[in-house]
C-alpha cells in the first residue's frame, strides 16, 4: 500500500515556506548524501557505510570510548597474568642457559655465533644492562640458583611483550571487521593460554617472535583498509612504511596483480603502487634487518668460542685475534703455518700424543686456535740444490716434506685406516720420525696449485701466503691431505680429524699457508696479511653459518616434537624441577583444540565451497560469504605459512615452534565465530563467548601450577593427565599439600640431567656435532685455548719421544740388527740398556703429563681427557723403539719407487 507523506503546514501569510538548512522531511539527510547506485559502490569501496558523513578513521578502526575502556580492562587483566610470581623460580630455566648466556657475551664483547637474527637478544641484553648486570654469571645449568643477575628485568623483556600482544589481537580483529564480542573472546584466549604465558615468563625469543608477528599482522590490516578508502594519503604512507618495517617479508604479490587486472588503474599508477610497496615492503625491513646486524658486529667486538664458525678473514675483525703482517714468499726451508680452507676448522697441528690404534703413531689434527704445534718446515724432496743466495720458491709439482717444529717428525702417511674414518678409500696421517732422520717416501707429497690470487698473477705459479690455493697429494699412494666436520674422540681432544682420502673432495683438501718465515729473506721482502672484510661480507658470511647451523640442530631430544603433533597438543616441553615443583610447558587444551578444529573446518568448507561453484552455485556472489571468506582466508594464509615450512625441516623442532601459528589459529576461530554467530542478537553472542571465556580461564587455572611453578598435589597432577603422551611428572609433586611445609633444602631433579645429556633446545651451536665447523675443542694439557697464544712454561711435549728413539737406535747400531726403511723399520729389543731407557723416559713423560693435567684441572679444563690421552702416549712410547726406522738414504728401495710413481703421475716436473 503507497503511503504518502503529509505536506508540512502552511506558513502565516506573508511568510514563505522555508526548509531546514541541511534537510526536509522528504530528503532527511543532506542531499549530497544522496548517491546513485555507482557512487554508493565506490563510496563502500572506501570502507564507507551508507550515509556515514565522519571522517574516516585511522586504519578503518571504527572503536569507540567504550571499547577502548574495555581494552584498559583486558590489558590490566594481562598484566596480572603474565606478571605473577615472575621472579619465581629464582634460578635457570630451560634455554635460559643459552640466551642468558648471550647476554652475558654482548656485555663482555664477546663473539659468538646463534641461529637466531640478534634483535631479541639485543632487547634482553639491554634490560640486564641497564640495571647493572656485569656479564659474569654462568648461564650453566637448568636450576642454578641466580647470584647478582637482573633476571627479573631480563624476564620482564618478553613478559612485557607477551602483554602487548594481546591488545594488538584485539584491534587486528577489529579492523578485519570482527565484532567487539568476537575480539574479547580472541584477546582473553591469547591472555590465558598457558603456553603462551610459560613462554612469555623466561629469557627466551619466542614471546618477541610473536609479539613482532602480530604487530606485523596489525600494521599490515590497517595497511589494507587505508589501501581501500584512498591510497597514497599521508596514513596511507605510514601504514605501508610500519608494515615494512614490521614485516621484513614481500607479500604484496596478489594486490599488485589484482591492481594490475583492474583496466580502471593506469600504467603510471600501477607503477606508484608498485614502488612504494618494493620501497616500503622490501628496502625497508632489509634496511631494519641489516641495521640489527650493524649494532650485533659494533657490539661482538672482542673474540669469543664463536670464532670458529666464521672465516679466517672475518675473524681477523675481531679484536685478539688480529696479526703481523708476514712474508708473502714461501721458499724452500720456510716456517709455516698451514690452514684448512672449507670446514674452517683451523690449522694442521699435531702433538705428542699417539693414536690408540692403527699405526699408534703420532697424531695429526686440525686445531682451531694459535699454537706452536701448529708450526712446521717445508723441504724440497727431490735432493734439488738450492740457490747460492738460500732463497729457491716452491712451485707447482714440487715435491716437499712438512717437518713438525716441536716434535721433529714429518707428515706422513700410509696404507693403514684412520681411527675415526675406516674406509677403504682413507688412509691414516700421522707425524713419524725422529730428531736427525730424513724421514722416508711416505713422508713425500706433491703440491698442486688450485688456483691463486687475481691481484697476485705470481700466485698461480708459485707458493705465496694467504693467496695460493692448494693440494697436498701423497706421493705413493696418491690420495690427497684431507680434512672434514669429523671430531676424534676424548683421546684426541675432540679436535678435527684429519685424513688422506683417495676420493677427496676439492673443497676439503684444499689448503692456504697462513704465515711464513725465513731466514734468508730480508726484513724489506714483500709481506701480505688479511684482507679483512667489510660489513656486507661480514653480514652475508654471517647468514650462510646461521642458516647451514640452524639445519645442523638434527640431535634428539627428551622433549622434542614433529609438526604433526603440535595442532593436537601431544606433549609439551619439561622445563625447570625443583623444591617438589615443576614448570612444563603445555597449551590451554580448551583454545588450542578449538583453534586447530577452526582451522580443518575452513579448509573443509572452503572445499566445499570451491566444489559447489564447479556445480554452479553462487556461494561467492554472496556479501557475507565474501567477507568472511577474505577474513578466515587471510588469517589461514598466516596460520600456514607459520606452520607448514616445519615440515621442510630435519632439525630439532618443539613445541614452541607452533606458537607464532598459534596466534593465527586463534584469530581464525574468532573470525569462524563471528560467522557463525552473525545472525544471532548480541546479547546471545556475548553469552556464548563468555561460556567459551570462562571454560578457558578454567582450564588455564587448573593448569596454572605448571605454568608459574607453583604447589600441586600428585593426585591432581595425574587426574590432569588428559592425554597418555602429556610427560609432565607427578612424581615429582606430594601427595598432599601440607607437605610443603617441610621442604627446606631444593633438591634438583630430572631437568639438569636432561639439560646435560640431552642439550637444550635451540641448543649453542657450539655443543653440536653437525655444524658447519668445529668450535668447541678439548685443550690440551696444560694449555688454556682462550689464554692466548702461547703455551705455559711448565708444559712439556707431554713425552719426548724423539729422545727415546735416538737412545734405542744408538742401542740398535750396537747390537748388529738388520733394518729396513718406512714403516716395517724394527730394532732388537733385547738390548737391557735400551730398555732402561725407555722405562726412564717413560717415567719421566708420566710425571709431566700429570703435571699438565694439573695445570689443565686448575684452569677449568678436562683433566680427565688429559690423563687418558697422556697415558695413551706414554704407552706408545714404550712399543716406538720397536720400530724406530733407519734413516732412509736418497738412494733407497722405496724412494726409487716413489720416483717412478711420481714421474708417471707427473711427467711434466721430471722434463
Amino acid at each position: 500500500m503507497a503511503v504518502r507523506a503529509r505536506r508540512p503546514a502552511s506558513p502565516p501569510p506573508g511568510a514563505s515556506h522555508a526548509p531546514p538548512p541541511h534537510s526536509s522531511q522528504r530528503f532527511p539527510h543532506a542531499r549530497q548524501d544522496h548517491l546513485d547506485a555507482d557512487v554508493r559502490r565506490a563510496a563502500a569501496s572506501k570502507g564507507l557505510a551508507p550515509g556515514r558523513s565522519k571522517p574516516y578513521p585511522l586504519g578503518g578502526m571504527h572503536i569507540d570510548s567504550g571499547e577502548w575502556k574495555l581494552l584498559a580492562g583486558i590489558l590490566l587483566v594481562a598484566f596480572a597474568v603474565r606478571l605473577f610470581r615472575l621472579s619465581k623460580p629464582s634460578s635457570v630455566v630451560f634455554d635460559e642457559v643459552h640466551f642468558g648466556k648471550f647476554a652475558s657475551k654482548y656485555i663482555k664483547t664477546q663473539y659468538f655465533v646463534d641461529v637466531h637474527p640478534p634483535l631479541a637478544k639485543l632487547l634482553i641484553t639491554l634490560a640486564a644492562f641497564v640495571f647493572g648486570y656485569d656479564g659474569n654469571f654462568e648461564f650453566k645449568d637448568i636450576g642454578k640458583p641466580y647470584d647478582a643477575v637482573p633476571y627479573v628485568a631480563m624476564r620482564l623483556v618478553p613478559a612485557l611483550l607477551g602483554i602487548a600482544t594481546i591488545p594488538l589481537s584485539y584491534l587486528t580483529l577489529r579492523g578485519l571487521d570482527c565484532r567487539a564480542t568476537t575480539a574479547l573472546l580472541a584477546s582473553l584466549f591469547i591472555t590465558f593460554e598457558n603456553g603462551l604465558v610459560t613462554q612469555s615468563r623466561y629469557i627466551l625469543l619466542d614471546s618477541p617472535l610473536i609479539f613482532f608477528t602480530a604487530l606485523t599482522t596489525f600494521f599490515w590490516v590497517g595497511f589494507c583498509n587505508e589501501d581501500k578508502h584512498e591510497p597514497f594519503t599521508e596514513s596511507w604512507w605510514g601504514w605501508l612504511f610500519m608494515s615494512g618495517l614490521s614485516l621484513g617479508a614481500v607479500v604484496s604479490s596478489k594486490w599488485l596483480w589484482m591492481l594490475l587486472g583492474d583496466l580502471r588503474v593506469s600504467p603510471r599508477l600501477w607503477i606508484r603502487h608498485f614502488v612504494a610497496r618494493a620501497l616500503c615492503l622490501i628496502l625497508v625491513p632489509v634496511l631494519f634487518y641489516m641495521g640489527m646486524f650493524q649494532i650485533h658486529f659494533m657490539i661482538l667486538g672482542s673474540s669469543g668460542d664463536g670464532d670458529g664458525f666464521m672465516s679466517s678473514e672475518f675473524q681477523h675483525t675481531l679484536g685478539g685475534r688480529g696479526m703481523a703482517d708476514t712474508f708473502a714468499d714461501v721458499l724452500v726451508g720456510s716456517q709455516i703455518t698451514l690452514r684448512h680452507i672449507n670446514t674452517q676448522g683451523g690449522y694442521l697441528h699435531s702433538h705428542a700424543h699417539s693414536y690408540p690404534g692403527g699405526s699408534k703413531q703420532q697424531q695429526i689434527t686440525l686445531y682451531p686456535h694459535r699454537d706452536q704445534n701448529n708450526d712446521w718446515t717445508i723441504y724440497n724432496a727431490t735432493w734439488i740444490e738450492q740457490n747460492s743466495n738460500g732463497i729457491t720458491h716452491i712451485t707447482d709439482r714440487m715435491r716437499v716434506k712438512l717437518k713438525h717444529i716441536s716434535t721433529e717428525k714429518h707428515l706422513h702417511s700410509h696404507d693403514v685406516r684412520p681411527p675415526v674414518s675406516d674406509v677403504d678409500f682413507q688412509n691414516e696421517v700421522s707425524a713419524y720420525g725422529m730428531a736427525g732422520f730424513d724421514g722416508d717416501a711416505n713422508d713425500d707429497w706433491w703440491l698442486e696449485i688450485v688456483h691463486g690470487d687475481k691481484s697476485d698473477p705470481e700466485s698461480s705459479k708459485r707458493l705465496r701466503t694467504l693467496r695460493t690455493q692448494f693440494r697436498l697429494r701423497h706421493a705413493l699412494t696418491g690420495c690427497y691431505l684431507f680434512s672434514h666436520k669429523i671430531k676424534l674422540p676424548e683421546w684426541g681432544f675432540e679436535q678435527q680429524e684429519v685424513t688422506c682420502n683417495k676420493n677427496a673432495v676439492m673443497a676439503n683438501s684444499l689448503w692456504k699457508v697462513e704465515t711464513a718465515m725465513h731466514p734468508n729473506l730480508p726484513a724489506n721482502a714483500p709481506k701480505v696479511n688479511y684482507r679483512l672484510p667489510g660489513f656486507l661480507a661480514k653480514f652475508w658470511e654471517l647468514q650462510q653459518v646461521m642458516w647451514t647451523t640452524n639445519a645442523g640442530l638434527t640431535d634428539r631430544h627428551t622433549f622434542d616434537s614433529r609438526p604433526d603433533a603440535w595442532p593436537r597438543l601431544r606433549r609439551g616441553i619439561n622445563f625447570w624441577v625443583k623444591d617438589h615443583t615443576q614448570v612444563y610447558l603445555v597449551g590451554n587444551a580448551m583454545v588450542w583444540w578449538l583453534s586447530s578444529l577452526a582451522v580443518f573446518s575452513y579448509i573443509a568448507v572452503r572445499g566445499i565451497l570451491i566444489l559447489r561453484a564447479k556445480r554452479g552455485f553462487r556461494d561467492f556472489e554472496s556479501t557475507k560469504v565474501v567477507k568472511y571468506d577474505g577474513i578466515c582466508g587471510f588469517l589461514f594464509l598466516g596460520w600456514f605459512l607459520h606452520y607448514f615450512p616445519f615440515y621442510l625441516m630435519a632439525r630439532q623442532l618443539f613445541l614452541h615452534h607452533y606458537f607464532p601459528a598459534l596466534y593465527f589459529a586463534i584469530l581464525l576461530f574468532a573470525g569462524v565465530f563471528d560467522f557463525v554467530t552473525s545472525t544471532l542478537r548480541p546479547r546471545v553472542r556475548l553469552q556464548i563467548a563468555a561460556v567459551l571465556i570462562i571454560l578457558a580461564i578454567w582450564n588455564f587455572v587448573h593448569f596454572s601450577p605448571l605454568a608459574y611453578g607453583t604447589q600441586w598435589t600428585r593426585s591432581k597432577c595425574m587426574s590432569s593427565k588428559w592425554l597418555k603422551t602429556w610427560d609432565f611428572s607427578c612424581n615429582e609433586f606430594p601427595e598432599s599439600y601440607s607437605e610443603y611445609a617441610g621442604v627446606h633444602a631444593p633438591t634438583t631433579h630430572s631437568v639438569p640431567s636432561i639439560a646435560t645429556a640431552q642439550g637444550a633446545p635451540e641448543g649453542e651451536p657450539e655443543a653440536e656435532t653437525t655444524t658447519a665447523s668445529v668450535i668447541k675443542v678439548k685443550p690440551e694439557p696444560g694449555h688454556d685455548i682462550f689464554g692466548g697464544n702461547e703455551r705455559e712454561e711448565n708444559t712439556p711435549g707431554v713425552v719426548d719421544e724423539d729422545q727415546i728413539i735416538s737412545d734405542a737406535m744408538q742401542t740398535t747400531a750396537m747390537a748388529e740388527s738388520g733394518s729396513v726403511s718406512g714403516d716395517s723399520a724394527e730394532v732388537e729389543a733385547s738390548a737391557s740398556d735400551s730398555v732402561s731407557a725407555v722405562d726412564e723416559k717413560k717415567e719421566d713423560s708420566s710425571s709431566a703429563a700429570l703435571s699438565s693435567e694439573s695445570a689443565a684441572s686448575a684452569e677449568g679444563e678436562s683433566s680427565e681427557a688429559s690423563s687418558s690421552s697422556s697415558s695413551s702416549s706414554a704407552a706408545a712410547v714404550v712399543e716406538e723403539p720397536a720400530k724406530a726406522p733407519k734413516p732412509a738414504g736418497p738412494l733407497g728401495e722405496a724412494e726409487v719407487e716413489a720416483d717412478k710413481a711420481a714421474e708417471e703421475l707427473f711427467p711434466n716436473a721430471f722434463a
